[in-house]
């Protein structure tokens, strides 16, 4: 009869602080997590719930040839914008990209790699990369360049092209509230690509406006479980940054 051994298996836990999910700071929250050629997939939508503090964090560690899957490259000088600047991006995955000149320059110079996806169709490729799901068909973008190089099938006499779930190295990520187990609630329109974004990573870092002790959220208001955020940092102060600033002339009385 053979001899059964026992075997010691090392576990290296991904947040060496324990249970313990807060940081001090955007650089510190990344640390380990960066290297050159990563798959980010990051919140935001315009200028709205981008996760700021953490691509700046991106910015300054100085990696390179990373790929972003986001609605939108954020504008000059602003956001994954800031990346594009110090040439740390070599290919986004996005829906809109208009207001920066950078991304512009950049693509029509043949220097940055572009993956055009159809807005809901990248929410879902998120959503389908954080439930594991590795291919889908719909019929957004049937007969058009959207579907060129893609498998079209036909359902009931209908074409549907297939897209591919992200599976992303790291999630970045912009929420409004917190509590110490990663809980997150986004605020408003807030939300926008942060809650996909954020299941579809293997490492979801989160950057909050505020943290709260442990069961001072209402369970019936968590948009995002703790079960998907790896770490957290307060990144407020904010400026709340627009961009278009429209006014009229008040009506007279």
């Amino acid at each position: 009869m053979p001899t059964i051994r026992p075997v010691t298996i090392a576990f290296v836990p991904l947040n060496p602080r324990g249970m313990q999910k807060l940081y001090p700071d955007a650089a510190a929250a990344l640390e380990g997590l960066l290297e050159d050629g990563l798959i980010i997939a990051a919140g935001g939508f315009g200028l709205c719930g981008i996760p700021e503090r953490l691509l700046d964090a991106v910015r300054d560690s100085g990696v390179k040839d990373l790929t972003f899957a986001s609605n939108n490259a954020g504008i000059d000088n602003e956001g994954i914008g800031k990346l594009l600047r110090t040439k740390q991006v070599r290919k986004m995955i996005s829906s809109y990209v208009g207001e920066n000149k950078e991304f512009e320059r950049q693509f029509l110079a043949g220097e940055l790699e572009v993956e055009f996806c159809p807005q809901g169709t990248l929410a879902e490729r998120m959503r389908a990369g954080g439930a594991g799901i590795p291919a889908f068909f719909t019929k957004t973008g049937v007969g058009t360049q959207v579907a060129e190089g893609k498998e079209v099938r036909s359902f009931d006499g209908e074409d549907y092209v297939m897209e591919r779930g992200i599976f992303a190295d790291l999630a970045l990520v912009k929420a409004w509230k917190a509590d110490e187990t990663g809980n997150l609630v986004f605020r408003k329109t807030a939300r926008n690509f942060n809650q996909p974004a954020a299941t579809c990573g293997k490492v979801c870092v989160v950057e909050v406006e505020e943290v709260v002790s442990a069961g001072e959220l209402d369970p019936d208001c968590i948009h995002l479980p703790g079960v998907y955020v790896q770490r957290m940092i307060v990144g407020a102060p904010y400026d709340k940054k627009i961009e278009f600033r429209t006014t009229r002339e008040r009506a007279e009385a």
